[in-house]
């Protein structure tokens, strides 16, 4: 198994700690829990910078501190999909992207980077259908309860997150070192 070097460790320690500190900055929060923030990222720049493997462990571990630090319990599972698996799929954005050469490729990145946060939304839309579609307003499917819930937050957060790395990645300013 090949060893990650100190400097990686270190780039996943700052990321891991920015995306909890970023956690706690609130855009939006809404009327039954979930809210917009920021946090996912430094979890999407360690992806994409330092690939897959890299982006799977940096998201784990942030999902394991979230899990500590504010968590909402309801089933074991849950916890899984909710927490480390949730946060570790955001690794994948860093799958297809093409970094550090001089011509950006947006469409290639931006597919790369939405397919970890299409992960994500799924582990959080598995979640809602099993644990909560009980919730779920009379008549109202709880597919259809756990989609619109957990798109109605993050969606936005979806967008923000997608198109601040997209415009971060293309600068040269953060290419790797």
């Amino acid at each position: 198994m090949k060893r990650i070097s100190l400097t990686v460790q270190m780039e996943v320690a700052v990321a891991v700690a920015l995306a909890v500190a970023l956690s706690f900055w609130k855009v939006f929060t809404m009327p039954q829990g979930g809210s917009v923030s920021l946090d996912m990222i430094p979890l999407l720049l360690l992806a994409v910078r330092r690939g897959t493997p890299v982006g799977l462990l940096g998201g784990l571990l942030f999902g394991l501190l979230k899990l500590l630090i504010n968590p909402y319990i309801v089933h074991p599972v849950q916890v899984v999909l909710d927490y480390p698996l949730a946060f570790a799929v955001l690794g994948f954005a860093g799958l297809w992207v093409r970094y550090g050469t001089k011509h950006v490729d947006y469409i290639r990145n931006g597919l790369s980077i939405g397919f970890g946060l299409a992960l994500r939304f799924l582990s959080h839309l598995i979640s809602g259908i099993i644990f909560f579609g009980e919730f779920a307003p009379e008549g109202t499917p709880g597919w259809l309860y756990s989609l619109t819930y957990n798109a109605a937050y993050y969606l936005p957060e979806m967008i923000v997150a997608l198109v601040v790395v997209l415009v971060l990645i293309s600068r040269r300013e953060i290419a790797l070192s």
